[in-house]
């Protein structure tokens, strides 16, 4: 892509941005009870996600990028309504989202719907294709009566590519292919008539030659319908081609983020650098190392593996792999540096002497 194009897929992104996000979360965090408690009396927790914050737009793709228990899921689970936030606000078309009031979580579920990573624990297996797309369909009132419903059911069918949609309405889960029971279940989500779909490592579980199909898929309906598309993988090279733009998490912390081309192309925060050296591109791992070489970002630090949940490091808890850290790292977590663009990163390498902060 060249500087031009950059440049005017930027732009395009800064005036998606322009207009108020569909889904916004601010400040999210979630501890998840260890049991049994302690012998000491405490209670020890896992601290999944920590201040976390994020906005998905209409007819755009933001991607949650980050190794396993990273917190992506975690994150898009508390978007879904599947896990209450332990401290956090949600917003949904401008207004908090009451997650204690069962009337206001229903309308809000009606609108924000979750596709699974692994499609054939997702679908019943005693229920074929008929049963999964009709129930959606008749608890949110779609549709009435046995005609109505099955030809809305057909027409979900033929949205995601199943045809003739006639031979898979009574089929069962165990007779579909993986892609094709991906593609129930995107049917499914669409079945309520959403806004907002929370994709969560939609093709990891599939096989590699149906994986763009599915992408292709997921884009067409952004495109047409105007979803707001919250995308996770561990992928960053996916994240590139699917979304316009990329967040970085790394252990429960958010730590960069902004366009996508420009978070993969100019990655700033050493963990996204590595995760950027383990993907398949000899022309990016070539320009890594020209970045590095010319003092313009950090170098590639060496593998290592996550902390622990249950005890995290303090400050950036990327700071035990990193072969930049300094002491300021381990004594609090850098505030955000802009650098233009929408790109953005939390590291002391950047802070440019602003005061650190915690959130």
């Amino acid at each position: 892509m060249s500087k031009q194009q950059e440049m005017a897929r930027s732009q395009d992104l800064l005036a998606l941005r322009t207009g108020q996000p569909v889904l916004a979360a601010r400040d999210l965090r979630k501890d998840f009870p260890l049991h049994p408690v302690s012998l000491g009396g405490g209670k020890r927790v896992v601290q999944a996600v920590e201040n976390a914050s994020l906005a998905l737009y209409a007819g755009q793709v933001t991607a949650l990028v980050g190794e396993s228990g990273s917190g992506k899921t975690t994150v898009a689970r508390i978007l879904a309504g599947m896990h209450a936030p332990t401290r956090g606000e949600i917003n949904f078309e401008g207004k908090a989202v009451n997650i204690k009031s069962a009337r206001e979580m229903k309308r809000y579920l009606r609108k924000v719907q979750y596709i699974f990573q692994d499609p054939f624990s997702s679908l019943n297996s005693v229920h074929s294709v008929r049963h999964h797309l009709s129930r959606p369909l008749r608890l949110h009132g779609h549709a009435h009566g046995a005609r109505e419903i099955e030809e809305q059911s057909l027409a979900l069918l033929e949205r995601v590519n199943l045809t003739p949609a006639r031979q898979f309405l009574d089929k069962y889960p165990h007779q579909l292919s993986g892609g094709q029971r991906q593609r129930v279940s995107i049917a499914r989500a669409l079945a309520v008539q959403p806004v907002v779909l929370l994709a969560d490592e939609p093709v990891s579980m599939l096989d590699v030659s149906i994986r763009l199909d599915i992408l292709n898929l997921l884009l067409k309906l952004k495109e047409e319908e105007g979803l707001a598309f919250l995308f996770i993988t561990h992928d960053i090279a996916s994240a590139r081609y699917f979304a316009e733009e990329t967040q970085v998490m790394y252990a429960g912390q958010m730590v960069e983020g902004g366009p996508s081309d420009q978070v993969i192309r100019q990655p700033k925060h050493p963990y996204t650098r590595l995760l950027c050296s383990a993907a398949p591109d000899p022309e990016r791992s070539a320009r890594l190392a020209e970045l590095g070489e010319a003092g313009e970002a950090p170098g590639v630090p060496e593998r290592g593996e996550p902390p622990s949940l249950v005890n995290p490091p303090a400050g950036c808890r990327f700071h035990p792999r990193c072969p930049h850290a300094m002491e300021v790292c381990r004594q609090s977590f850098p505030a955000r540096t802009d650098f233009g663009g929408g790109h953005w990163v939390r590291c002391f390498l950047y802070s440019q002497g602003e005061e650190a902060s915690h959130r």
